[in-house]
């Protein structure tokens, strides 16, 4: 079946993904989790997710920023057959591979990341997603090999390449081989900076545990979308720990800004023009 866009599906009201949406209906109120002001279901989609008043970036998945950023929203999905085994038997409340199970049912996905390649105006991209939606977007063995063959194509083509975190960190099933990801990633990434081929990393909400400590502050450039929850530890096990109250904004996008630690905040409707333009500064 021929792949139709987000935004043609949005604008005809067809659902032709394979990731069919379960979106509310036209004519339904959404209330934004920030202001609490409620607005029209289309209203929210037409705005790629943002709150119209106050600008609360809700979570979008890896096909919604794929259809974003690349000219005609038109992509290539890349190591879509990579999937997650149980190979400890990890039990808890459920087994693992149960939840492996449930995640791919609910969500159409192979793991926690979506790999691409593309171009925007004009310029190739390979960009890897995290999806929230697939066990918390954690990072398993899966994760760490779709990133480490993302930047093998982006070193092939000579393209730049995005990685979108929104991770709850590592994923416990997978136990110590989860946490080598840190390091498996964070070396590929060094092989980009050695043959000069640009990284980008977007952190949008929530990126934090491993994601944060390998990958996710590694870019070239470190950008974030507005009010996003960035860091190792959650602001409330940082607080138990230290047994001291926490700066406003703690580990929010704008409080990491401040200190350093993003280049700039990047709203998401205008990702696209900044990815352009990083496209062209880093080429030229």
């Amino acid at each position: 079946m021929e792949r139709v866009s987000w935004f043609k599906r949005l604008k005809e009201g067809i659902t032709t993904s394979t990731r069919e949406k379960k979106e509310a209906p036209d004519g339904v109120w959404v209330k934004c989790p920030s202001c609490k002001k409620a607005y029209r279901n289309k209203e929210f989609l037409e705005n790629l997710k943002i709150c119209p008043y106050c600008d609360h970036h809700s979570r979008l998945n890896s096909e919604e920023y794929f259809d974003i950023i690349y000219d005609e929203s038109e992509y290539k999905i890349l190591f879509a057959d990579l999937r997650s085994i149980d190979f400890l038997g990890f039990t808890d409340s459920k087994s693992y591979q149960v939840r492996l199970d449930e995640a791919y049912e609910k969500t159409g996905l192979s793991d926690a990341m979506a790999v691409a390649e593309g171009t925007v105006d004009g310029h190739p991209l390979v960009v890897a997603c995290m999806d929230f939606e697939f066990i918390g977007g954690s990072m398993g063995s899966v994760v760490g090999e779709k990133i480490a063959r993302a930047v093998d194509r982006a070193l092939e083509q000579r393209s730049a390449l995005l990685i979108i975190s929104k991770s709850g960190g590592a994923r416990m099933m997978e136990s110590s081989i989860s946490l080598m990801q840190l390091a498996k990633t964070s070396a590929k990434l060094t092989q980009l900076a050695r043959e000069g081929v640009p990284y980008f990393s977007l952190m949008t909400d929530p990126t934090t545990g491993g994601v944060t400590a390998s990958y996710a502050m590694l870019g070239d450039i470190n950008m974030a979308e507005p009010g996003a929850l960035i860091g190792f530890a959650g602001p409330r096990v940082i607080k138990e720990t230290i047994k001291k109250d926490l700066p406003k904004g703690f580990q929010r996008s704008e409080f990491l800004l401040e200190s350093g630690f993003l280049d700039f905040i990047v709203d998401r409707r205008l990702l696209r023009q900044r990815l352009m333009e990083l496209l062209v500064l880093f080429k030229s």
